[in-house]
């Protein structure tokens, strides 16, 4: 196993580009994007050649796995046309293959890849001294019984196991701290991130009665499905509907589990399918230990998200929408506390292409190079 179990408190590739934590200059790392034909892939791109620490870098995009291997050449610009810049020539997209990211010395590598595929590149980028950051949902889950749900298949199992454990859960707000100093970040997905952000602060301060349970009421837009059509995403089937799927079983559940330390018993989680491009709202309802009063929910969420950027608290009784967070990098939160004090409902939007995807794998990046958190995302 080599370097690769390494303790990740040891120097890596970042630490000589980044040595002020504090939000001083540094030079820019050597960043590739694996996967930028999806969409969250191409939403990751626009944020990189929009950074202000980063529009002039070199950037090496790549396709998935056999992805342009047998055809033309292709561009970003060919794939996603709404990012081509006038007089200015078209960003190839390279088929994927270590000996290119090697030469062009990447030290980051965005994955925006099918489960599996993160699964099965990362041990080997680790190996190369490649800090990851992976948008798939290979390396979220801690608990074996929450990953089964991906049916991930590792060639060196010990060895998975133990960059398994050295992975970060990628919520800034949550683990920024850890974030910093990581070789592996395991970017959430867009439901979890919306459901965990609205808890969170109340969970931790333990107000939150939880043998009356909570229930998580949550609604996407098309794009959560992936770039790949399906029988239930087709124009056909998702316009003018609304749907409940993967009842009792979405993948997303388990991040729930294990970033919120609830069980199985204490939290229910039902995703729905919308008519709309894009966009998520939870709706959350919960109970209180004891009668409360709306100000005192208020300090709490304000003071657990008073160093948190991306994070906006809309006044109670007024409540986020879609349409307020929709290509923006904001998780809006909003609250209504019933008359009795105890009956509380929590809302949570983000975009999930941004907030739930790209922007916060952005977030990561900032925090892995010592800059501002928001950086590039307002």
């Amino acid at each position: 196993m080599k370097d690769i179990l390494a303790n990740s408190a040891t120097a890596s590739p970042l630490d000589a580009i980044a040595p002020q934590r504090s939000g001083g200059s540094s030079q820019a790392p050597r960043i590739a994007v694996a996967g930028v034909s999806g969409y969250a892939g191409a939403e990751l791109a626009r944020l990189l050649l929009h950074h202000p620490r980063l529009h002039e870098a070199a950037h090496t995009f790549l396709g998935r796995a056999g992805e342009g291997e047998n055809n033309a050449a292709i561009s970003l610009e060919d794939l996603h046309p709404h990012l081509t810049k006038a007089g200015v020539r078209s960003t190839p997209i390279h088929p994927f293959h270590w000996d290119r990211i090697s030469d062009a010395g990447i030290q980051v590598l965005f994955l925006a890849t099918p489960h599996e595929q993160s699964r099965e590149w990362v041990p080997e980028a680790i190996e190369r001294d490649i800090k990851v950051i992976d948008l798939s949902g290979a390396w979220r889950l801690q608990q074996a019984s929450n990953r089964d749900v991906y049916r991930l298949r590792d060639a060196d199992p010990a060895l998975a196991a133990a960059l398994q454990a050295e992975a970060v859960y990628g919520c800034p707000e949550l683990h920024r701290d850890k974030i910093k100093d990581a070789r592996l970040v395991a970017n959430p997905g867009c439901y979890a991130t919306s459901i965990i952000l609205a808890l969170a602060p109340l969970l931790q301060a333990g107000l939150v009665d939880l043998d009356h349970g909570i229930i998580c009421d949550a609604k996407s837009g098309v794009s959560g499905a992936g770039k790949a059509a399906t029988a239930k995403t087709h124009f056909m089937y998702a316009a003018d509907n609304l749907s409940a799927y993967a009842v009792f079983g979405h993948r997303h559940t388990g991040e729930l589990l294990e970033q919120l330390h609830v069980n199985e018993g204490q939290i229910q989680f039902t995703p729905h399918l919308l008519p709309i491009p894009r966009g998520i709202l939870s709706t959350i309802y919960l109970r209180l230990k004891q009668s409360t009063q709306p100000s005192e929910v208020s300090s709490v969420l304000q003071d657990f998200y008073r160093s948190s950027p991306l994070v906006r608290l809309r006044p109670s009784p007024q409540l986020p929408e879609i349409q307020h967070v929709v290509r923006t990098s904001f998780c809006d939160l909003g609250f209504v506390l019933a008359a009795d004090g105890r009956r509380l409902i929590m809302v949570s939007c983000l975009d999930n292409l941004l907030k739930g995807a790209a922007s916060q794998a952005v977030q990561n990046l900032n925090l892995m190079c010592g800059w501002s958190e928001e950086e590039g995302l307002l």
